[in-house]
C-alpha cells in the first residue's frame, strides 16, 4: 500500500508539474505574447489599424490577426502578416516563437537587418519574406533551420552571393529568390546535397558564369527558371536528367552553342523558354518528342535551318515564338492544323518564304500573328476569318499581293492589324452592316499600293478611337488572356512613330495610331478625322491628297504626331492646330500651303523642317517674313477656310459697291458737265490696270 500510495503521489506530482508546463506554455504565456508585442512596437506604418487594434494584452493572441496556435500545445505554430501594408523591421524577441512553423510576412514593406535570433526558429518549414525592403547579404546562418522546406525571398534588394550555407538545407523543396542583385557564380556544391528540391527561380539578378552540372543533381525538379541573369557557356547536355521537368526558363542569358539533344528527354516539359541568348544551329528534331509541351519561346537567337517537321507532334502547343533567327523554308501547313490549341504564333525577323498556310479551321483560337519582316508572298490566308478571338495581326514588310482584306472586319476582337510594306493594292471599300474593324486601335497601311479616296467609312466605324480617353482611367499593356489563366503581352511590335520606326517592348491599350502613308491616295482629307478623340498618332504623308489642312483636327487633343507632308494639300495651315497640347512632331513639308505659319504654343517648337517644300508659307521659323497684311493671324472654319478673308471679302464688295455707285455718278457728272470726258476716261482705265495687275 506504502509503494502504492507513493506511485501514486508521484504521479500527482507530475501531473501537477505538468499542467504548470502547459500553463506557462498556454497562449497566454509571456514568451510568445511578448515576441509579437515587441514585433507590433517596431512597426510604424499600419494603415488599416490591422494590428494597433486587435493585438490587445486583454485578448488572447490566438485570437490575434495572423496568429495560429497549435492544438496540442497552444504555442504559436504560424505567423501570416502577408498584403497587410505594413513597415517595419524584424525584432530579435520573434526569435523566441520556438514553436513557429510558418513565418510569412510577404507583400509589406519590412527591412533593415535579419536578427541572429532567428536561427531559435528550429522548427520552421515555411518562410516567405518576398515582396518586401530587405536589403544587405543573405546570413549563412540561414543553412541552419533544418527542417526548412519553402526559402522565399523574392522582390527585395538582397546583394553579394548566394550563401553556399543553403546547401546544409536538406529538405528544402522551394527556393524561391528571384529579382535581387544576387551576383557571383553559382557555389558548385550547394545542390549536391538537395535532393528534395523542386522549384528553384534565380531569375532577375545578376548571377554569372556557367549552368554548375551538380544542378541537374536535382532530379526533382519539376520548375527551374535563371532568366535575366549573365550565365554563360552552352547548355550541360546534364539537363536530360531532369526528367520531372515542367517549366525550364534560361532566357535573356549569355548562353552560347547548340540546343542539346538530351533536351528531348524530358517529356513532362509544359514551358521553355531559351529566347534572348547566343544559341546556334539547328532546332533538334527531338523537339517533336515533348508531347506535353505547351509554350515554347526560342526568339532572339541565332538558329538557322527550318521548323523541324516533328513539331507538328506537339498537339499541346499553344504558343509558339521562334522570332528574331535565321530560320527559313516555308511556314509548315501543320501550322494551320494546330490552330485549334495555338493561340500565339510569333515568326517575325527570319528568312521564311512561300505562302502563308490558309488551312486555319473553324475552331481556330489564335489570337495573335505574327509572321513580319519574312519573305513570304502570295495572298493573305482568307482561312484567318475563323480565328474569332485574332487581336494582333502583323504581316508587315513581306512580298503579299492582295487587296485590302475587309473580311477582316467580321473579327470583333481585332485591336491590331499592320499590313505596312507589301504589295496590297486597290480600293478600301467597306460595306455596310458588317461590324468593320470596331475594335481597332492601331492600323498601318503603309508602304503599299491602295488607291482611292480615303475611307470615310472606315473611320466612321473605329469606335475604340473615337471614344474620348478618360484621363483617370489607369493605362494598361495590351494582353491576351487564356483560359488557364496565363496572361500573354503583345510585345516586341515595331511602328513608326514620330518619324522614327520604334520598338514596343510592350503595347499600351491607349496607344491609338493611324498609318496611311506611301499610298497613292487622293482627294481630301475625310471630315471625320476629327471625331478620333483618342488618336495619338495620324500618317498621311506620302499620298496625292489635296484640298485644306481641316481646321477640326485641332479637336484632336490626344494627338502627338502629324504627318501629312508630300501631298498636296493647300491654304493656310489652320491657327486650330495650336490647341494640340501634346502634339511633339508635325510634319506638313512638301505641299502648297501658303500663308503665316502660327506661333505659340506647341508651334514654337517645331524647326524649319516642317515646312520645308511650301514656296508660299512665311513667317517664323522661316527665314521668309509675311506681308503686313499676313503678319496678324487669320481665323479659320471648320473646312480651312479664312473666317475674316470672307467676310472682309463681302464687306469690301458691299463698300465697294455703295462708295463706287456714287462716286461713279459724281464722276461722270463732273466729266460730262465740264465738257472733258477724257479725264474720267484716264482714271477708269488707270483704275482696271491696277486690278488687272492684282
Amino acid at each position: 500500500m506504502a509503494k502504492t500510495g507513493f506511485l501514486s503521489l508521484m504521479f500527482l506530482l507530475l501531473f501537477a508539474a505538468s499542467r504548470s508546463t502547459l500553463s506557462a506554455n498556454s497562449p497566454n504565456n509571456s514568451t510568445d505574447k511578448s515576441a509579437l508585442l515587441a514585433l507590433k512596437s517596431h512597426i510604424t506604418h499600419d494603415p488599416h489599424n490591422l494590428l494597433a487594434t486587435n493585438w490587445s494584452t486583454s485578448t488572447d493572441i490566438c485570437n490575434w490577426i495572423g496568429v495560429t496556435c497549435g492544438s496540442k500545445h497552444n504555442r504559436v505554430v504560424a505567423l501570416n502578416l502577408s498584403s497587410m501594408n505594413l513597415t517595419s523591421t524584424i525584432p530579435s524577441p520573434l526569435g523566441n516563437l520556438s514553436f513557429l512553423a510558418s513565418l510569412d510576412i510577404r507583400h509589406n514593406s519590412f527591412h533593415g537587418a535579419l536578427p541572429v535570433e532567428l536561427t531559435n526558429l528550429r522548427r520552421l518549414e515555411y518562410l516567405n519574406f518576398g515582396n518586401n525592403s530587405f536589403d544587405g547579404e543573405i546570413p549563412a546562418w540561414f543553412g541552419y533551420f533544418p527542417e526548412l522546406r519553402s526559402l522565399i525571398m523574392h522582390d527585395n534588394n538582397f546583394t553579394g552571393v548566394i550563401p553556399s550555407a543553403l546547401a546544409n538545407l536538406s529538405k528544402l523543396e522551394k527556393l524561391i529568390l528571384y529579382n535581387n542583385y544576387f551576383k557571383g557564380h553559382l557555389p558548385s556544391g550547394i545542390f549536391d546535397n538537395l535532393s528534395k528540391l523542386q522549384e528553384l527561380d534565380l531569375n532577375e539578378n545578376r548571377i554569372s558564369g556557367r549552368i554548375p552540372k551538380c544542378l541537374f543533381k536535382c532530379k526533382k525538379l519539376r520548375f527551374l527558371s535563371l532568366y535575366t541573369n549573365f550565365l554563360e557557356g552552352s547548355i550541360p547536355i546534364e539537363i536530360g536528367n531532369l526528367t520531372e521537368l515542367r517549366v525550364l526558363y534560361l532566357g535573356d542569358n549569355k548562353l552560347k552553342g547548340e540546343i542539346p539533344s538530351d533536351i528531348g528527354k524530358l517529356t513532362s516539359l509544359e514551358e521553355i523558354n531559351l529566347s534572348y541568348n547566343n544559341l546556334k544551329g539547328k532546332i533538334p528534331p527531338v523537339i517533336g518528342n515533348l508531347i506535353s509541351l505547351q509554350v515554347m519561346g526560342f526568339y532572339n537567337n541565332n538558329l538557322t535551318g527550318q521548323i523541324p517537321s516533328s513539331i507538328c507532334n506537339l498537339s499541346s502547343l499553344r504558343g509558339l515564338s521562334l522570332s528574331e533567327n535565321s530560320l527559313d523554308g516555308t511556314i509548315s501547313e501543320c501550322i494551320g492544323n494546330m490552330s485549334s490549341s495555338l493561340s500565339h504564333i510569333c515568326l517575325q525577323n527570319n528568312n521564311f518564304h512561300g505562302k502563308l498556310p490558309d488551312n486555319f479551321g473553324k475552331n481556330c483560337m489564335v489570337q495573335n500573328l505574327e509572321i513580319n519582316n519574312n519573305q513570304v508572298e502570295g495572298l493573305l490566308p482568307r482561312s484567318l476569318g475563323n480565328c474569332k478571338d485574332l487581336m494582333l495581326l502583323h504581316v508587315g514588310n513581306n512580298n503579299l499581293n492582295d487587296t485590302f482584306p475587309n473580311w477582316l472586319g467580321n473579327l470583333d476582337q481585332l485591336q491590331v492589324l499592320n499590313l505596312r510594306s507589301n504589295g496590297f493594292h486597290g480600293k478600301i471599300y467597306i460595306s455596310d452592316g458588317t461590324i468593320s474593324f470596331t475594335r481597332l486601335r492601331v492600323v498601318d497601311l503603309s508602304h503599299n499600293n491602295f488607291s482611292g479616296y480615303l475611307p470615310m467609312k472606315f473611320f466612321e466605324n473605329l469606335h475604340v478611337i473615337r471614344e474620348r480617353y478618360e484621363s483617370k482611367v489607369k493605362p494598361e499593356y495590351m494582353i491576351f488572356p487564356s483560359l488557364d489563366g496565363v496572361v500573354w503581352y503583345a510585345q516586341d511590335l515595331s511602328f513608326t512613330t514620330k518619324g522614327l520606326e520604334i520598338e514596343f517592348q510592350l503595347l499600351l491599350t491607349t496607344y491609338m495610331a493611324i498609318d496611311f502613308s506611301d499610298n497613292k491616295f487622293f482627294g481630301e482629307i475625310p471630315k471625320t478625322l476629327w471625331e478620333l478623340h483618342s488618336l495619338i498618332v495620324l500618317n498621311l504623308s506620302h499620298n496625292y491628297l489635296s484640298g485644306p489642312i481641316l481646321s477640326s483636327l485641332g479637336g484632336l487633343s490626344e494627338l502627338e504626331s502629324l504627318d501629312l507632308s508630300s501631298n498636296k494639300l493647300q491654304g493656310r495651315i489652320p491657327m486650330e492646330l495650336n490647341n494640340l497640347g501634346f502634339l511633339e512632331v508635325l510634319n506638313l513639308s512638301q505641299n502648297n500651303l501658303v500663308g503665316l505659319i502660327p506661333q505659340g504654343k506647341q508651334f514654337d517648337t517645331f524647326s524649319n523642317d516642317s515646312y520645308r517644300g511650301n514656296p508660299g508659307l512665311c513667317g517664323l521659323p522661316l527665314s521668309k517674313r509675311c506681308d503686313n497684311d499676313e503678319e496678324t493671324p487669320a481665323k479659320f472654319d471648320r473646312d480651312g477656310v479664312a473666317v475674316d478673308d470672307e467676310l472682309n471679302w463681302k464687306f469690301s464688295i458691299l463698300m465697294g459697291y455703295g462708295c463706287g455707285l456714287v462716286l461713279g455718278m459724281s464722276m461722270t457728272y463732273v466729266a460730262f458737265a465740264t465738257g472733258k470726258p477724257w479725264w474720267f476716261i484716264r482714271i477708269y482705265e488707270r483704275v482696271r490696270r491696277r486690278i488687272t495687275k492684282t
